[in-house]
Protein backbone atom coordinates (compact mmCIF):
# COMPACT_ATOMS: atom_id res chain seq x y z
CA UNK A 1 0.00 0.00 0.00
CA UNK A 2 1.08 3.48 -0.77
CA UNK A 3 0.64 6.51 1.41
CA UNK A 4 -1.95 7.93 -0.95
CA UNK A 5 -4.09 4.81 -0.66
CA UNK A 6 -3.83 4.90 3.15
CA UNK A 7 -4.79 8.57 3.28
CA UNK A 8 -7.76 7.97 0.99
CA UNK A 9 -9.00 5.11 3.18
CA UNK A 10 -8.56 7.06 6.41
CA UNK A 11 -10.19 10.22 5.08
CA UNK A 12 -13.26 8.37 3.89
CA UNK A 13 -16.00 8.77 6.53
CA UNK A 14 -18.72 6.17 6.53
CA UNK A 15 -21.67 6.48 8.83
CA UNK A 16 -21.72 3.73 11.44
CA UNK A 17 -25.25 2.56 12.10
CA UNK A 18 -26.21 0.19 14.90
CA UNK A 19 -27.95 -3.03 14.01
CA UNK A 20 -31.71 -3.12 14.14
CA UNK A 21 -33.04 -3.41 17.68
CA UNK A 22 -29.71 -2.54 19.32
CA UNK A 23 -30.92 0.74 20.80
CA UNK A 24 -34.12 -0.84 22.08
CA UNK A 25 -32.24 -3.74 23.71
CA UNK A 26 -29.77 -1.36 25.38
CA UNK A 27 -32.56 0.84 26.72
CA UNK A 28 -34.43 -2.24 27.99
CA UNK A 29 -31.28 -3.37 29.85
CA UNK A 30 -30.89 0.12 31.34
CA UNK A 31 -34.51 0.14 32.51
CA UNK A 32 -34.15 -3.35 33.97
CA UNK A 33 -31.02 -2.31 35.93
CA UNK A 34 -32.72 0.87 37.16
CA UNK A 35 -35.76 -1.02 38.41
CA UNK A 36 -33.74 -3.75 40.17
CA UNK A 37 -33.76 -3.60 43.98
CA UNK A 38 -30.59 -2.34 45.65
CA UNK A 39 -28.10 -4.98 46.79
CA UNK A 40 -28.38 -6.33 50.31
CA UNK A 41 -26.03 -4.35 52.57
CA UNK A 42 -23.44 -6.17 54.63
CA UNK A 43 -24.59 -6.51 58.29
CA UNK A 44 -21.79 -4.46 59.85
CA UNK A 45 -23.79 -3.96 63.06
CA UNK A 46 -23.66 -7.72 63.66
CA UNK A 47 -20.16 -8.35 62.32
CA UNK A 48 -18.33 -5.48 64.03
CA UNK A 49 -18.55 -6.87 67.61
CA UNK A 50 -17.25 -10.24 66.41
CA UNK A 51 -14.37 -8.59 64.54
CA UNK A 52 -13.51 -6.46 67.57
CA UNK A 53 -13.63 -9.50 69.85
CA UNK A 54 -11.39 -11.43 67.45
CA UNK A 55 -8.93 -8.53 67.41
CA UNK A 56 -8.86 -8.33 71.20
CA UNK A 57 -8.37 -12.12 71.41
CA UNK A 58 -5.51 -11.95 68.91
CA UNK A 59 -3.78 -9.16 70.83
CA UNK A 60 -4.32 -11.03 74.10
CA UNK A 61 -2.84 -14.20 72.61
CA UNK A 62 0.19 -12.28 71.37
CA UNK A 63 0.73 -10.69 74.79
CA UNK A 64 0.34 -14.04 76.57
CA UNK A 65 2.72 -15.64 74.06
CA UNK A 66 5.38 -13.00 74.70
CA UNK A 67 4.96 -13.37 78.47
CA UNK A 68 5.18 -17.18 78.26
CA UNK A 69 8.31 -16.99 76.10
CA UNK A 70 9.88 -14.51 78.49
CA UNK A 71 9.07 -16.68 81.51
CA UNK A 72 10.15 -19.92 79.83
CA UNK A 73 13.62 -18.51 79.27
CA UNK A 74 13.91 -17.92 83.03
CA UNK A 75 12.32 -21.10 84.37
CA UNK A 76 10.59 -24.30 83.36
CA UNK A 77 6.95 -23.82 82.34
CA UNK A 78 5.63 -27.26 83.34
CA UNK A 79 5.37 -26.69 87.12
CA UNK A 80 3.55 -23.39 86.62
CA UNK A 81 0.85 -24.95 84.41
CA UNK A 82 0.41 -27.94 86.73
CA UNK A 83 0.01 -25.66 89.76
CA UNK A 84 -2.44 -23.29 88.07
CA UNK A 85 -4.94 -25.98 87.00
CA UNK A 86 -6.19 -26.92 90.49
CA UNK A 87 -7.05 -23.33 91.30
CA UNK A 88 -8.87 -22.82 87.98
CA UNK A 89 -10.76 -26.12 87.72
CA UNK A 90 -11.04 -27.75 91.16
CA UNK A 91 -13.52 -30.45 90.02
CA UNK A 92 -11.04 -32.07 87.60
CA UNK A 93 -8.66 -34.87 88.63
CA UNK A 94 -5.05 -33.92 89.32
CA UNK A 95 -1.96 -34.85 87.34
CA UNK A 96 -1.52 -35.56 83.63
CA UNK A 97 -5.06 -36.91 83.28
CA UNK A 98 -6.48 -33.73 84.79
CA UNK A 99 -4.54 -31.56 82.37
CA UNK A 100 -5.75 -33.61 79.40
CA UNK A 101 -9.34 -33.52 80.64
CA UNK A 102 -9.09 -29.77 81.20
CA UNK A 103 -7.82 -29.06 77.70
CA UNK A 104 -10.43 -31.38 76.20
CA UNK A 105 -13.21 -29.67 78.18
CA UNK A 106 -11.96 -26.26 77.08
CA UNK A 107 -11.82 -27.35 73.42
CA UNK A 108 -15.34 -28.80 73.59
CA UNK A 109 -16.67 -25.67 75.25
CA UNK A 110 -15.09 -23.41 72.62
CA UNK A 111 -16.43 -25.62 69.80
CA UNK A 112 -19.93 -25.56 71.32
CA UNK A 113 -19.89 -21.78 71.74
CA UNK A 114 -18.68 -21.20 68.17
CA UNK A 115 -21.27 -23.54 66.65
CA UNK A 116 -24.12 -22.03 68.67
CA UNK A 117 -22.93 -18.51 67.82
CA UNK A 118 -22.78 -19.25 64.10
CA UNK A 119 -26.17 -20.93 64.16
CA UNK A 120 -27.65 -17.91 65.91
CA UNK A 121 -26.10 -15.49 63.41
CA UNK A 122 -27.15 -17.58 60.40
CA UNK A 123 -30.70 -18.32 61.59
CA UNK A 124 -33.42 -16.55 59.59
CA UNK A 125 -35.19 -13.74 61.38
CA UNK A 126 -38.90 -14.34 61.89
Amino acid sequence: MKDDDMDRILLKQDDILPSSGFTASVMEAVRREASAPPPIPFPWKRALPVLLLAGVALVLMLVVGVVVIAQSSKQSLAPQVAVSWPSMLPFLPQGALGTAVGWTALALLLAFVSVKGSMRLAAPRV
